[in-house]
């Protein structure tokens, strides 16, 4: 631990860290905390160039978060947009289907929120919760399920047509790690509320999430949508690489003035192919 007397005399943080140095004092957690930050912040700026761009060139982009419960997929998305101009971003988490909208076209509700011309629009689970979620809970009957894979390469190629680009990622993390940060949600009187009963059931249904999420992958991964997944077992480097894929999937005006890295780290960031090795298996 630092002395009163050695907080006292250091001025800068480059002073505290040769005191830390020079006493063995170990702030390795700190020293990574810190260069967390910086890049997130450096990566935060290059979206707002980003979101820049896309409103000048009325580009639609619709970034989709899936994963299982507990994966960091709203995390992330704060990071993505905690400082992008409101007016033309919107987040997306629909709550259940009202009776009128399970008697409709699945995707209709969907539909009514995809981007405006110049938006991005960050969906916070999306039309595949069908895929995964609704049959391992029981929510869709066999023939709804099986509709809805039959149709969503279809209506995914449509928006592709329509000059919609989507980004689809999946966050993996193991089971070890989704029941530690489940435990830390009941703990936590700020994240109570993100914790419900469907949590606990995904742990016991680990097995069950796991082949529908493997269906979903082999029959939804197209060349014009595919399937990029995250290893998001360490949250903030999952944040970065993930807003690292986004930039680098765009040739934006100011790419080539970047002060850091737009590259993914391919240990973090791949492509779905069948034998990728994931970390939720």
């Amino acid at each position: 631990m630092f002395s009163l007397q050695e907080l006292e005399s250091a001025r800068r943080r480059k002073d505290l860290i040769q005191v830390a140095q020079d006493g063995n004092i170990d702030i390795n957690r700190v020293l990574n905390n810190l260069r967390y930050e910086e890049e997130l912040r450096l990566l935060q700026a290059e979206l707002v160039n980003f979101q820049r761009w896309v409103t000048r060139r009325k580009l639609r982009v619709a970034i989709i978060f899936e994963g299982r419960d507990a994966a960091g997929k709203g995390g992330a998305i704060k990071r993505f947009t905690e400082h992008l101009n409101p007016r033309s971003m919107r987040v997306v988490a629909l709550s259940k289907p009202t009776e009128v909208e399970r008697g409709q076209w699945y995707f209709r509700r969907y539909i009514k929120e995809l981007p405006n011309p110049g938006e991005i629009v960050f969906f916070d689970r999306s039309w595949y919760n069908r895929a995964v979620v609704e049959p391992v809970m029981g929510f869709c009957d066999k023939k709804e399920y099986k509709q809805f894979m039959v149709q969503v390469p279809g209506f995914e190629h449509m928006l592709y047509e329509d000059g919609v680009q989507i980004i689809k990622f999946w966050f993996s993390i193991s089971k070890k790690e989704q029941k530690k940060r489940i435990e830390s949600r009941l703990l936590n009187p700020l994240k109570k509320w993100k914790f419900s009963p469907v949590d606990r059931r995904g742990q016991e249904l680990w097995d069950k999430y796991t082949h529908y999420k493997e269906q979903m992958f082999a029959k939804t991964h197209t060349t014009f949508s595919p399937w990029i997944i995250v290893k998001a077992n360490n949250k903030k480097i999952a944040r970065l690489e993930s807003i690292r894929y986004v930039l680098s999937k765009f040739s934006y005006s100011t790419k080539t003035k970047h002060k850091t890295s737009i590259l993914p780290d391919p240990n973090v960031i791949l492509r779905y192919y069948r034998h990728i090795e994931q970390i939720d298996i």
